[in-house]
Order: C-alpha cells, then sequence, then structure tokens
C-alpha cells in the first residue's frame, strides 16, 4: 500500500511539472525571433495600484486600484512568425483544455477569432486568457492574480449596459 501511494504521488508531481501556464509559455517564447513579449511584474502592478476608482454607473465606482494589486502576473506573447503562431496556438489550447478553464466568450469577424477564458472558483478569478487568431498572426494575453469575482462582474456587467 505504501509503495502505491509513493507511486501516486510521483505521478501527481511530474503531471504537475509538465502543467503549462502563462508564465511557461510567456518563458518560452519570449526571445525567439518574430516575437514581441512583455510581462508585467507584481511589483508593477503594485506601483499601479493607486489608481483611484472608476465610476461604472451614475453613483457606484469600481475599486480599479483593488483590482490592479490584485494581479500577479500578465504575459503577453504576439508572435508573426509562422512556425511559432503553430506551437504558440497549440500550446495555450493545451492549456486551457488541461486547465480548468471556462470559455467566457468567442468573437469571429473577417479570419480574426477572439476567444476569453477564465479559471478559478465562484468567488476568486485565478486566471483571465485571451487568445487571438489572425492571418498570419496569434496572440496570447494572460492575467494572472486573486480577483475578486463580484468585483470583475459587476465592473463588467455595467461596462456592457453602456456599449
Amino acid at each position: 500500500m505504501k509503495k502505491i501511494i509513493i507511486i501516486a504521488a510521483a505521478i501527481l508531481m511530474t503531471a504537475s511539472a509538465f502543467a503549462q501556464d502563462g508564465k511557461s509559455i510567456y518563458n518560452k517564447y519570449s526571445d525567439e525571433a518574430g516575437v514581441s513579449a512583455v510581462y508585467i511584474s507584481p511589483a508593477m502592478f503594485r506601483l499601479m495600484g493607486r489608481l483611484p476608482d472608476i465610476e461604472v454607473t451614475d453613483g457606484e465606482s469600481f475599486n480599479l486600484g483593488a483590482f490592479v494589486r490584485s494581479l500577479t502576473g500578465m504575459y503577453i506573447i504576439n508572435s508573426e512568425n509562422k512556425d511559432i503562431n503553430s506551437s504558440l496556438k497549440s500550446e495555450a489550447e493545451r492549456m486551457i483544455s488541461k486547465g480548468k478553464y471556462e470559455m467566457l466568450m468567442e468573437a469571429k469577424d473577417d479570419g480574426e477569432t477572439v476567444r476569453m477564458y477564465t479559471s478559478g472558483t465562484d468567488k476568486i478569478i485565478d486566471s483571465f486568457v485571451f487568445l487571438v487568431k489572425e492571418p498570419g498572426e496569434y496572440t496570447f494575453i494572460c492575467f494572472d492574480g486573486k480577483m475578486d469575482r463580484a468585483e470583475v462582474e459587476k465592473a463588467v456587467g455595467e461596462t456592457m449596459k453602456k456599449l
């Protein structure tokens, strides 16, 4: 019985070592030719955390500073390299399919596809992922953190009412 538990623990540790996340995808592609990369660190989000509340409806506001301070990383990879595009797309879609991501939206227009995913719990959003496919170009954007789901939903809902 002890051997089975040790083997199961080793398998779980190995599987988690190969799990993809925004940071590992960023690290893999950020130095490649034909790739633009941006990383924003937790320190930068703390500096930006003094942003004022923004008004989302008459008399109601959204604490943008608290939202920004809750972020622990932002990773952007934009590739115009055909070979990297297919590899990046594969890895991003594998990350989405193996994670606990849920599609929030998909928009298609004239050869361009934008998909937005999120993962987390009923109370906390751990990650937002945007995948953008255009002719000859692929973009991966990932926001990581511990974002209050109710605050994010409130801001998105009120913004959508204004459109």
